[in-house]
């Protein structure tokens, strides 16, 4: 067990680590109370060796560790690392990198869909992980050792894990396959938060532009607060809140009073104020600037079977290559395949056309059947 949480530790520490080949990176931290996430520990393990260090200690810089995740010559290994891939982005502004994540190679490697640590840990890496402690506090100091015990298993098996993962890669021909992948997880773009887009995680159904402008102001100014604060988004107003000022759009104090949850004296303080101000902007932008309703993909009458058929091939082709199908094609994708054979969907180019697009088509237009031989199902080419 290893904690360091003394400057001259984390520099020695960095510095033994800086040529190595990869290191194996995960982070601990807490975003109950806050919008921000608090990093309280990371974890970083190269070949040889392993600590965790204390994000939360007085004084300490993490500068040695961040510059070595920012070094381009130095492979860095997550599991499912989009999260810890976040915090960092917000902490410097760049994303580490390069990235190898062992989930999404897990995916092409026949482990199923979103394979978790544990199940890798044991099947790879020939470990158990204590999962006791995974919603532990892990702002309380000082941290019991089986806290830290778990939190080190989450990079030291991490190690093992990736190199068989690499070596099944290489073997089977498949690294490329992830390329995709990887490059969505290192583009900042993945996690740049814009108040302006903070409306499209909201779950209206609504089709009214108007009522769309509304509740973009009204997000916006909901998302910049939250960040100003940093609290949670629904400690400043929750969505519900939001979706019935949008519906109503009260014009003063008394009008915004009935929104359930706000108060008399809430509706006539600064609060009360923001509000106003939001449905204001929202009212006052002209037609040509409210945004357009999200598209709904109702598939057209008679395609559900074709879907239905699809969804089939998928699982076919994807247990027959050992390769999980969310990799593949999501439920979306295999809608729109069934609605346009010229779909611009992943499932239509590269090692995916190659594994299932090519033969979805072929399904849909009659060059190919699904039988059964006995318990197995099988495709059929078929005859012009």
């Amino acid at each position: 067990m290893t904690l360091i949480a003394e400057q001259a530790e984390l520099e020695a520490f960095c510095a033994d680590l800086a040529g190595a080949d990869f290191l194996a990176v995960d982070t601990e931290f807490m975003r109950d109370n806050s919008y921000w996430p608090r990093l309280c520990l990371l974890q970083i393990a190269g070949p040889k060796r392993a600590a965790a260090i204390d994000c939360l200690a007085a004084g300490l810089d993490l500068a040695p560790a961040l510059a070595l995740l920012a070094d381009s010559g130095l492979l860095k290994v997550f599991h499912a690392g989009r999260q810890d891939l976040e915090i960092f982005f917000h902490m410097t502004g760049a994303v580490p990198g390069p990235v190898f994540d062992s989930q999404l190679a897990a995916m092409v490697c026949g482990f199923g869909d979103q394979p978790s640590y544990e199940q890798l840990a044991k099947s790879l890496a020939r470990a158990r992980i204590d999962k006791a402690s995974r919603f532990s506090d892990w702002t309380r100091r000082p941290l019991p050792k089986r806290q830290l015990d778990y939190a080190l298993a989450d990079v030291t098996h991490l190690r093992k894990i990736y190199e068989k993962l690499a070596r099944r890669l290489e073997e089977n021909g498949r690294s490329h396959w992830l390329d995709e992948e990887m490059a969505l997880l290192s583009n900042p773009e993945t996690y740049r938060l814009e108040p302006s887009e903070a409306w499209r995680r909201l779950k209206s159904r609504s089709s009214d532009r108007r009522y769309l402008g509304l509740l973009r102001e009204l997000a916006a100014w909901r998302e910049v607060e939250a960040q100003r604060r940093d609290i949670p988004r629904n400690r400043i107003v929750r969505d519900e809140q939001l979706y019935d000022l949008a519906g109503r759009a009260p014009r003063s104090a008394k009008e915004l009073a009935h929104t359930r949850g706000l108060d008399k004296s809430m509706a006539q303080g600064k609060l009360g104020e923001q509000l106003l101000a939001a449905i204001e902007r929202g009212l006052a932008l002209p037609d040509s600037e409210l945004p357009e309703a999200p598209r709904r993909n109702d598939l057209p009458r008679g395609l559900g079977p074709v879907v239905d058929l699809l969804k089939v091939l998928l699982k076919l082709r994807c247990e027959e290559n050992d390769v999980a199908q969310k990799l593949v094609a999501s439920s979306a994708d295999l809608e729109q395949i069934a609605a346009d054979d010229q779909a611009a969907v992943p499932a239509l180019e590269g090692w995916r056309f190659e594994l299932f697009g090519k033969h979805a088509l072929a399904l849909k237009n009659g060059g190919l059947a699904i039988g059964l031989e006995g318990r197995k199902t099988r495709l059929i080419e078929l005859e012009d």
